[in-house]
């Protein structure tokens, strides 16, 4: 398989490169990185996004070549002159947000780079791998499959980047000694230091994202005899904190690391809907959980957006939890039951799921 990545790579002349919405340190790192590799073998690349950077990651060397999408003819005629459309970190078409449209009426090869569960069917040449730590331990190996010496400082940090992240900074169970390895490597080959990257990434914090901390600590409960915590962030509390949402990224691995809590979640209420983050440890899986509810991830990482308000999303996720870990069955002590309209709801939303994942 990745002889024939390669080659796609290596014969194309004019590539596309974009990520999902909201892209965090491995979507984005993987991006510029895969795209430095293509520019250093003299080939067109633009990589457009639906969202802007996160606040924390426009340092990243590179970074500055990534747009946001506009919409405009210039953008479109661009997307479509690609020869390969690469979609890097994510595996739906929703989750490529307002880039989506070009993307799905684009006639040329797509390219997915990737390693979440359940990709979708439209894809002409997957590299792909569940195992894998991060979409950027898929992208060293194909660089490195060509040459090695092509990992220059600002790809290897972008390399780093994304690895670290998604790794939770090397602690996850996705953690191998091939990936300390392949790191080892990266670090060597770009010359570079993890502690710059560390403190860009994770050791500055605006004093507007330090209140939203404090309020969304505030907000934490846990339930089912404390084996399940979560958070909430109001529009309200974010608006009144002068944070970004981008700032709370993060913020539900403080509830994570509650003695006793073996799945965290965050819940976030946004125009349209709400977001919920899911996090877990060990051998409790959350993909499946997401999943019931439109979203996906990794099994102890995942992420669904749910087009419903606040309290109710709050309400019917936390209930169904007896579904997806080893818990009582009972409703959490402090969210009631279900009425009966959202009983209904949830037994069709699960079954359509469970038919798409057939």
């Amino acid at each position: 398989m990745i002889e024939q990545v390669l080659s796609l790579l290596l014969n194309g002349e004019r590539f596309f490169i974009t990520t999902h919405v909201r892209p965090d340190g491995d979507a984005l790192g993987s991006q510029v990185a895969l795209g430095l590799f293509l520019k250093g073998l003299g080939k067109e690349v633009t990589m457009i996004n639906s969202d802007p950077l996160p606040y924390n990651l426009f340092w990243l060397p590179g970074a500055d070549e990534v747009e946001v999408f506009d919409g405009s003819l210039r953008q479109r005629e661009r997307i479509g002159a690609a020869d390969v459309i690469i979609i890097a970190d994510t595996n739906a078409l929703e989750r490529l947000g307002k880039v989506a449209g070009p993307v799905e009426n684009s006639t040329n090869t797509k390219l997915l780079i990737d390693h979440h569960t359940h990709p979708e069917k439209w894809f002409d040449v997957t590299y792909r791998r569940e195992s894998a730590s991060s979409t950027g331990e898929l992208v060293y190996e194909l660089i490195a499959a060509y040459d090695r010496n092509m990992i220059t400082p600002e790809i290897a940090t972008a390399l780093y980047t994304a690895i670290m992240t998604d790794t939770g900074s090397f602690r996850y169970d996705s953690v191998t000694p091939t990936v300390h390895r392949t790191v080892a490597d990266i670090l060597e080959l770009g010359d570079i230091r993890p502690a710059p990257i560390h403190i860009s990434l994770y050791d500055t914090r605006s004093i507007h994202g330090l209140k939203l901390l404090s309020r969304a600590l505030e907000s934490v409960t846990l339930c089912y005899d404390g084996q399940v915590g979560y958070m909430v962030l109001s529009q309200r509390v974010v608006r009144e904190s002068g944070a970004s949402l981008d700032e709370t990224e993060g913020f539900v691995n403080y509830v994570l690391s509650i003695e006793g809590v073996n799945a965290a979640l965050l819940f976030t209420e946004t125009d349209s809907g709400t977001k919920v983050s899911f996090r877990s440890k060990g051998n409790t899986f959350v993909h499946e959980w997401a999943r019931a509810f439109g979203g996906g991830g990794h099994r102890n990482a995942s992420g669904a957006y749910i087009r419903r308000p606040l309290d109710e999303v709050i309400r019917e996720v936390l209930a169904v939890a007896p579904r997806f870990m080893d818990l009582k069955d009972t409703p959490p002590a402090d969210e009631g039951v279900l009425s009966p309209e959202d009983e209904h709801y949830l037994s069709i939303l699960m079954d359509r799921k469970t038919q798409e994942s057939q």
